[in-house]
């Protein structure tokens, strides 16, 4: 039987799975509004209103000495955020948060190209199974231009390596402050390509040369749904963390993915079909067969 703390971060990561569901949600709703890079740049302005005050009230207590360590990590959550939000813009939000989550899929295969960490058969059969998952996943969507799916691979490669940077971060500084790395990136990257763009007259592309562009009525309301609802999944994430073992409580990360296909149909996707579902459930397997490792591995 599960102890209560399982209870709790198991509830904290199913919170933190919608906050994420329904800031890729608010996201859509502005495809017609903004584009991927005005949106990084609004998304994570709202997180640095949120997260500087507390800061200042409560100083951070750290160790620190890792300034290039923490600003790779915060360089590789913007780009990881940049393609995630191209891709929901463009591909259904269930496909894009599908491609998103395989990060558990390529932290296996980086920590066994890199550190020669190996977990058995079983987390081998379950990269297969995840790699079989996005080829389900590109193949019923073969007319979407090839570049999307590429992004959706770059989305899950770049939080993985954001999330195994996160891990040796944690015993030099404040969560807050690995948090605010990424914040502060995610700001003024697109506010230097803003800065190029009105300089030099380089056409936008609405990616990484973008124009300025200032929210009207109802956007703000979209904007702040997206910033707020991020950073309630960001602060739920790790109640969920230090509530049980990571292990455990990341299974149930993976309902992102289901939350995400019914958001995305109610803002007019469409009911994937089952080569999708096929695809979406090999990812959901796979995620699982992982985290069940590891959990065994923490006790």
């Amino acid at each position: 039987m599960f102890k209560d703390t399982r209870y709790k971060g198991i509830l904290f990561m199913l919170l933190a799975a919608l906050g994420f569901s329904v800031m890729g949600g608010a996201a859509k709703a502005l495809k017609e509004s903004f584009n991927a890079g005005q949106l990084v740049f609004y998304r994570n302005a709202i997180g640095l209103a949120f997260l500087l005050p507390g800061l200042l009230i409560r100083p951070p207590v750290q160790q620190g000495g890792k300034p290039v360590r923490l600003a790779f990590r915060g360089l590789m959550g913007t780009l990881a955020l940049y393609t995630l939000l191209y891709c929901i813009l463009h591909i259904p939000l269930g496909t894009a948060m599908s491609y998103n989550l395989t990060s558990a899929l390529f932290i296996a295969v980086f920590s066994f190209l890199f550190f020669k960490e190996y977990h058995g058969k079983k987390v081998a059969f379950a990269v297969l199974l995840g790699f079989t998952g996005m080829l389900l996943i590109y193949k019923p969507v073969m007319h979407l231009p090839w570049y999307y799916h590429l992004a959706g691979l770059v989305s899950g490669i770049t939080s993985a390596i954001a999330y195994m940077t996160v891990n040796r971060l944690a015993g030099f500084y404040d969560p807050r402050v690995i948090v605010l790395s990424f914040l502060s990136s995610g700001f003024i990257v697109p506010l230097l390509s803003m800065i190029f763009h009105y300089s030099t007259g380089t056409a936008a592309d609405g990616l990484f040369v973008i124009d300025f562009r200032a929210p009207q009525g109802i956007e703000w309301g979209w904007l702040l749904l997206m910033g707020i609802s991020a950073l309630l999944g960001q602060y739920f994430v790790t109640r969920s963390y230090g509530s049980d073992k990571a292990g455990i409580v990341s299974v149930f990360g993976y309902a992102n993915i289901i939350y995400s296909v019914f958001i995305g149909i109610m803002l007019g996707d469409n009911f994937p079909d089952w080569f999708s579902w096929a695809g979406i459930f090999c990812i959901i397997g796979s995620g699982v067969i992982i985290a069940m490792v590891k959990g065994r591995n923490e006790r």
